[in-house]
């Protein structure tokens, strides 16, 4: 089973990391023995729990890994709760999405940033696109390349990372729309391993007193199995011709998805990136229009938001499947998206298998 293979990849990286701490111990202690913060671990407080899941295979035993937003919370509705406040002020890392993803911590994740608090932003550590970019993704001159996402010349230089000030403005994001920053990059391995390459960096900058080797090595043994996984995806797909692959989705979730591999986004039943936003029945009307015209095999809707306008428009157009996706939270321990490379896996078969029935 695909899930146990992930997992022992996991349990093996803990492992190395454990030794590596152990080992690193029995060598002279740089910090002096009355120094409280010597035998305090550093915690690290990330706020989504995808992101959450890749923190904690990339960094091992070094740090403590705290997660803000439980499985199959949606990140736009959750609200931090008294103790996630507390968690997040008091972090000696915080690792956030960006591009205002995490809608309800926005203020609070200003506060920590006022309050001195070590941010990474991970958006910050990709090319981004706008809503509305993969409006034309079903081009294969634009797409499948992938060195437009792997050169670290492009995206992996750190002066460009970490930097609040081109994805952190509020300003910038307030606006769900089709002219906004598109935060879910998570939904492209490719994206995500620069996003692992960027934190290692920014980590071994910015925190003293960690074993800089040992978490250079366990990032670069879980960006190889991202890779891989990209790998195995793009030979999934390889056998649904590019005229099929189109998506309906439930919100605009799947641009950076689409972009990477070779897919049309041909419409949304909520037009915005948000779930907070709402559509209407002309929309809905036009959506089932086109769904009708292009032959749409399946609708794909979100595990952790309601199906009831999928359904509906599943209703209207009928002869269709609503195929539910991990797309902004993993599944549960019992699921095939308990991880972050599960999630992907599992929803690009589900994508896979709908288009080719």
């Amino acid at each position: 089973m695909r899930t146990s293979m992930w997992k022992k990849f996991r349990l093996l990286c803990l492992a190395a990391g454990s030794l590596a701490v152990l080992l690193t111990g029995c060598g002279d202690d740089p910090a002096s023995p009355g120094d409280s913060k010597a035998t305090q671990a550093i915690t690290i407080v990330v706020t989504t729990n995808i992101l959450g899941d890749v923190v904690e295979n990339m960094v091992g035993d070094q740090f403590v890994v705290e997660t803000i937003m439980p499985v199959g919370a949606d990140p736009h509705v959750f609200q931090a709760s008294a103790k996630d406040v507390s968690s997040i002020m008091n972090a000696d890392v915080l690792i956030v999405n960006g591009a205002n993803f995490e809608e309800g911590l926005v203020d609070i994740i200003e506060a920590a940033r006022g309050d001195g608090v070590l941010i990474f932003e991970a958006i910050s550590a990709v090319e981004t696109l706008d809503f509305g970019d993969h409006d034309d993704h079903g081009d294969e001159d634009d797409h499948g390349d992938e060195d437009d996402h792997g050169d670290e010349d492009d995206h992996g230089d750190e002066d460009d990372h970490g930097d609040e000030d081109d994805h952190g403005d509020e300003d910038d994001h307030d606006d769900h729309g089709h002219n906004g920053v598109d935060p879910h990059f998570f939904n492209d391995p490719l994206r995500m391993a620069q996003v692992v390459d960027s934190l290692s960096d920014f980590l071994i900058t910015n925190v003293k007193g960690i074993d800089s080797d040992a978490l250079a090595d366990a990032s670069k043994k879980y960006v190889d199995a991202i890779k891989a996984l990209d790998v195995e995806i793009v030979e999934m797909f390889s056998l649904l011709p590019l005229a099929e692959r189109v998506l309906i989705t439930n919100h605009e979730v799947f641009g950076y998805f689409a972009e990477r591999y070779e897919f049309e986004v041909l419409g949304t039943i909520i037009p915005t990136g948000s779930t907070l936003d709402s559509t209407n029945a002309k929309e809905l009307v036009e959506l089932v229009e086109v769904i009708k015209s292009q032959n749409v095999k399946a609708i794909f809707s979100d595990v952790s938001a309601s199906n009831k306008l999928a359904d509906t428009l599943a209703q209207e157009v009928g002869e269709i499947r609503v195929v539910e996706l991990f797309s902004e939270s993993l599944g549960l321990d019992n699921t095939d998206a308990s991880t972050y490379l599960d999630m992907q896996y599992a929803n690009s078969s589900r994508i896979a298998e709908a288009l080719r029935r």
